[in-house]
């Protein structure tokens, strides 16, 4: 019975869009709280204090629920059609990353996620006791260890860069989870397919790895970009580029991309404005034109003084005297930190000219 209905379950999450399913146990981490316990004594999680704040779901998955039985662990695969680098040539335009060059991926996986869990009641029937069997889901906003568990569960392995890779997919996808009470037949774990490889170290324009496998966060320019309130340490600003919202260097030069393919859902295919906008456009935007340009994208929750700031540092580091007015009217902004990253963008500028 189990394994007929793994069997099923799987092929219903290949028909609700998931390009890959496996499944592990709650307990089949039982590494991830002492890397944690390291990360956090580090400090390497900077303003990130949720980090801290639910360590101990996060290094146990089965105190997150302790009446699960198994993990279902989904991919959902999010590739790109283009070259996400080709964007750092154009310094006059916008580096955003390629999950947020369209739809928040939080709500179309957590639908498909839903969808699927719903699924799986139903097939499973009622149980010993009478009761149907119980589901909870995931995708990244709750204190759970994705990408440890999508280890566990054989959909790939974590990277040098932490990020997980498949040999399937390559490294464009988003994880989501299904927690259940069923308890159904396991996957083997994946195992590290890096070797001697490096490319993903030595491509971060700010040297955030410490050393293979270990990612300071505080010198990582998704984190500065995207988490990091106040102003963005000097020695960083110049590193930063031209990258506004996120970054795929470490991604995008993974080898084992030789395997991944555009994404099927079109909700993650780069909208025209999205894909490498002209930063001058960006500075430009108010608060309301901010929520209208990026309703329904993850971008919107950072808020518009944040982008904004972003944005101003991306301009002081283009080299383009025509940008000079573009940022020169964002000094006086009613946000401090805004006004700040204004300026050094001018000072920037007029020293190059």
């Amino acid at each position: 019975m189990t394994e007929a209905l793994k069997r099923k379950l799987l092929d219903q999450a290949r028909a609700e869009g998931f390009s890959a399913a496996r499944l592990c146990a709650p307990e089949a981490v039982p590494d991830v709280a002492e890397r944690l316990r390291a990360f956090l004594a580090a400090g390497y999680h900077g303003q990130m204090s949720w980090l801290a704040d639910r360590s101990h779901w996060r290094g146990d998955p089965s105190a997150l629920w302790p009446e699960a039985r198994s993990i279902l662990m989904l991919a959902e695969n999010y590739g790109p059609d283009h070259d996400p680098l080709e964007v750092l040539g154009h310094p006059d335009r916008a580096g955003i990353t390629v999950y947020a060059q369209n739809r928040d991926y939080h709500d179309v996986v957590k639908k498909r996620l839903k969808r699927l869990a719903r699924w799986l009641i139903a097939e499973a029937g009622p149980q010993a006791d009478g009761e149907a069997a119980q589901v909870k889901v995931f995708v990244d906003t709750a204190p759970v260890p994705e990408k440890a568990l999508g280890q566990a569960a054989g959909l790939g392995w974590q990277g040098k860069h932490t990020n997980l890779v498949s040999r399937e997919l390559g490294s464009w996808f988003f994880l989501g989870a299904i927690f259940t009470t069923l308890e159904l037949p396991l996957d083997d774990a994946e195992v590290d397919h890096c070797g001697r490889c490096r490319r993903c170290l030595d491509a971060c324009p700010t040297d955030a790895f410490p050393q293979p496998y270990q990612l300071d966060a505080r010198r990582c320019i998704s984190y500065l970009t995207i988490e990091y309130k106040g102003p963005i340490p000097e020695e960083l600003r110049a590193k930063l580029g031209n990258r506004i919202y996120g970054c795929d260097d470490c991604l995008a030069v993974c080898p084992w991309n030789k395997f991944a393919e555009r994404a099927a859902e079109v909700k993650y295919h780069a909208r025209d404005d999205l894909l490498a906008p002209p930063l001058a456009e960006l500075a430009a935007l108010d608060d309301t034109a901010f929520r209208a340009r990026f309703s329904g994208s993850p971008i919107k929750r950072i808020g518009r003084d944040r982008f904004v700031r972003n944005v101003a540092y991306a301009i002081g580091n283009s080299g383009r005297p025509d940008l000079l007015p573009a940022v020169e009217a964002l000094t006086g902004d009613a946000d401090p930190v805004v006004a700040e990253a204004a300026g050094w963008a001018v000072a920037q500028l007029r020293a190059r000219s």
